[in-house]
């Protein structure tokens, strides 16, 4: 029986995969055009120029260097070729055990930032932490209100103002909040776009000084949301983010299970140098998973996937 990863990759590894499963069928031989239409197929799946050239050029070495005369065995040694880049990512995700932690999801409108918030708490309580969100998107009424009915549902309280509220003013009234009710973990929804001129990385800014101020330190964690559909522009929107606000300390994957460009989180390690430390495969509360390079990796390149 499949588990939930290699089902809800299952459009990442026929796009991937599969393709090179199809190479080694017409061009079973080390020559130029399976190099070039291996690079080709990489690009094609999200892995971007950048990394696909890097990997085909380091395959091309280690093939010579020991070598490797069969095309199924360069695959394999793609795959740790892969294993080598994603296997520096650290998904371990920062507690603070002495006081109140504080996430901050960030991101652009659409990717699922408030139903990622709402997965977290789902997951931190399922653990047994006492866990608060602070509703400070509050350039979308609808993002207020979808906080507030997710509270209620997992009976995790919410502090939110009305449409239109200074965000920074939802937080610091928030900190105050799960400190007086010792709280473990604040999780704190914000916009992704404002309505007014106002710059948006600013408005991130703003509420990470209030935090420092309140909190006495940085959030444990600033999780950017990405829609993993969104392929080579999750990298793009990822530059922008973090060239903005440098302390983004984890990558979350939304959507992954609805898409074929799942290896656009190859790029993302090697190109962002920010860990993905969470995905979400599936529409459930139970389905964010920590990121696991093993089980990305055997989902990628499950054989009995058909």
């Amino acid at each position: 029986m499949l588990n939930k990863w290699i089902s809800g990759l299952k459009k990442t590894q026929d796009n991937i995969f599969g393709r090179i499963k199809s190479l080694l069928k017409i061009n079973g031989s080390l020559n130029t055009t399976f190099y070039d239409q291996l690079e080709e197929i990489l690009i094609t799946s999200d892995l971007g120029v950048s990394t696909s050239i890097d990997l085909v050029e380091n395959l091309q070495k280690e093939v010579k260097a020991r070598g490797i005369t069969e095309t199924k065995e360069a695959v394999e040694l793609l795959k740790l070729l892969i294993k080598d880049i994603i296997a520096k990512n650290n998904p371990k995700t920062k507690m603070n055990k002495y006081g109140l932690s504080i996430y901050l999801f960030i991101g652009v409108n659409g990717v699922g930032k408030t139903t990622t918030v709402a997965k977290m708490g789902y997951y931190l309580k399922e653990q047994g932490y006492k866990v608060m969100f602070a509703a400070a998107d509050t350039f979308r009424a609808g993002a207020i209100e979808q906080l507030k009915v997710w509270g209620e549902k997992l009976d995790i309280p919410v502090v939110a103002q009305s449409e239109g509220s200074d965000p920074a003013a939802v937080v610091f009234d928030s900190i105050e909040s799960a400190k007086a009710k010792e709280m473990d973990v604040l999780l704190v929804d914000t916009a992704g776009r404002l309505h007014n001129k106002k710059n948006l990385m600013e408005e991130m800014k703003k509420i990470n000084n209030v935090i420092q101020r309140e909190d006495g330190k940085k959030p444990e964690e600033i999780f950017l949301v990405i829609d993993a559909g969104t392929g080579q522009n999750a990298i793009a929107s990822a530059q922008e983010f973090k060239k903005n606000i440098p302390d983004i300390t984890g990558l979350v994957l939304s959507k992954l299970d609805g898409t074929a460009k799942g290896g656009v989180i190859i790029p993302l390690i090697k190109e962002i140098k920010v860990p993905v430390k969470f995905v979400g495969i599936g529409e459930g509360l139970k389905d964010l998973d920590v990121f696991s390079a093993d089980e990305f990796l055997n989902s990628i390149f499950e054989e009995e996937s058909n």
